[in-house]
């Protein structure tokens, strides 16, 4: 069992935007950590504290193959945005579990955080690291990444999960 349940949409909660983390401190690298393991336990390259129903500006990202290079985004901030090429890529989202769409999303950002030990570093991604670090920063502002389908996509997903959601509570 995952050691945080993860919120599934259409839950409410998502869409409460985040707060920054004043101090990084013991309370905030437990979370860190326990989101580190549910998100591997859930098999996802991303998560964000909203979607673990904590509203702090906190993400975990892990998109090595091995899945040993876990990478954590306190506060962070998108300094610059490259839009001159986007990159199509098939997302998928710990809290709208088993549907995948095709998004575009800009492939390559700046980005400012603080680490574990309240120091600021200035992170340049691309490629995959670019797509989940947009996807995940969206969850700290309450947004989905089905918010960016069209209304009949969203809906038929929101119908699904929630009728998976009854049955899996009946049993």
């Amino acid at each position: 069992m995952s050691k945080l349940k993860i919120l599934i949409f259409p839950d409410p909660r998502l869409r409460t935007v985040a707060s920054k983390v004043v101090v990084v401190d013991d309370e905030i690298r437990t979370l860190i950590k326990d989101m580190l393991e549910t998100m591997y336990k859930g098999e996802g390259i991303g998560l964000a504290a909203t979607q673990v129903d904590v509203h702090k500006r906190v993400i975990v990202i892990d998109v090595s193959e091995e899945k040993n290079k876990p990478l954590v985004l306190i506060n962070p901030l998108i300094e610059e945005i490259i839009e001159t090429n986007k990159l199509p890529y098939s997302e998928g989202c710990l809290s709208v579990p088993g549907f995948y769409e095709e998004l575009e999303r800009p492939s390559k950002v700046k980005i400012s955080t603080l680490d574990l030990n309240n120091k600021t570093l200035k992170i340049e991604a691309e490629g995959i690291l670019s797509v989940v670090i947009q996807h995940e920063m969206d969850h700290l502002e309450g947004k989905i990444f089905v918010d960016y389908l069209s209304n009949l996509k969203r809906e038929m997903i929101r119908k699904k999960l929630i009728k998976q959601k009854k049955i899996s509570t009946a049993n």
